[in-house]
């Protein structure tokens, strides 16, 4: 099968195109084409005619970020989905994997978060319009699929880290934000970092490579509309996770939380049964600290040439 992933040079695209498989992977990225307008979106369906895509591309960012451009993020992700979907119906692309975020998930709700409760609440308020973009892409997959029979599939996984990632100051997430902080600190010899929050929240994280697999095996094992929640089960708290950074970068001074700034939700485990009820196992996870380690060392050999610096 001759899959176009999209964002394929962001974290997840890339251990994609590393991904031992059968198929013929063929990753483009923003600098080939820009899917916030309709005739690029075309003009990537026409020049790489793949059987089947997934769709990674979108616009992404931290907190703060969310929280500074909330209307960016609903604009951009909002064309970039629309384009993409109605597109790949338009050129009758077999199937079309889509990837949203347990952000779409409501802010009140019972845990584990089943696949079920996506519609049942509003999203947390630091990144509402990012989320409800993200919840658009879910009833736009779910509406051709009824109107035009198309094999449009979701799935939600949860918080993704490995190399590759966008180390950007103000638009990573929490763990590239924290190796490049702590790396930072390191070089410059300062004697404490300030990190948000007071590092009590919970949250669950899977290597990209892990979910790039998980990615391949739905391609292959999964054709129905509902979304299916993706990613490793365990979780770490904020502080732990800090802990295991700052360790294995060898920064050894001290790590402050700043309780004044916003920590986000306290927890946000998923129910994994409808992953596993077709076969995934979870024992093919790489650990927290076996991933943290392979990306610190990444990143540490490629500093100051990563994405986002």
């Amino acid at each position: 099968m001759r899959i176009l992933v999209t964002g394929g040079s962001g974290l997840v695209g890339t251990a994609l195109s590393n991904s031992v498989t059968n198929h013929e992977i063929v990753c483009v990225s923003s600098s080939d084409y820009n899917l916030i307008e309709k005739p690029a979106v075309e003009k990537m369906l026409r020049e790489t005619s793949p059987d089947a895509v997934i769709h990674l591309a979108a616009r992404v960012g931290g907190v703060q970020a969310n929280i500074d451009s909330p209307a960016d993020f609903y604009y951009e992700n909002m064309m970039i989905n629309t384009n993409v979907l109605h597109s790949s119906y338009n050129y009758n692309i077999k199937k079309v994997i889509s990837m949203l975020s347990t952000c779409i998930f409501p802010n009140d709700i019972t845990y584990p978060i089943k696949e079920s409760d996506v519609h049942k609440g509003e999203p947390h308020e630091t990144n509402f319009a990012y989320s409800y973009a993200k919840r658009m892409l879910d009833i736009q997959s779910r509406a051709y699929r009824k109107q035009h029979g198309c094999n449009f599939v979701t799935v939600v996984p949860n918080n993704l880290y490995g190399e590759n990632d966008n180390f950007h100051s103000k638009d990573s997430h929490v763990i590239p934000a924290m190796i490049r902080k702590f790396h930072e600190a390191k070089l410059s010899e300062k004697s404490e970092v300030i990190l948000w929050g007071d590092g009590s929240p919970m949250r669950e994280f899977t290597y990209s490579k892990d979910i790039a697999d998980q990615l391949l095996f739905i391609t292959e094992n999964y054709d129905e509309p509902d979304p299916v929640n993706l990613g490793n089960s365990e979780e770490i708290s904020i502080k732990s996770l800090a802990e295991v950074i700052s360790s294995e970068l060898k920064y050894e001074g001290k790590i402050i939380w700043d309780t004044t700034m916003p920590a986000g939700q306290h927890r946000k485990p998923s129910c994994k049964k409808r992953v596993r009820s077709l076969g995934w196992k979870d024992e093919e996870f790489t650990s927290i600290e076996l991933g943290i380690k392979k990306t610190c060392e990444w990143f540490d050999k490629n500093y100051p040439n990563v994405r986002g610096v």
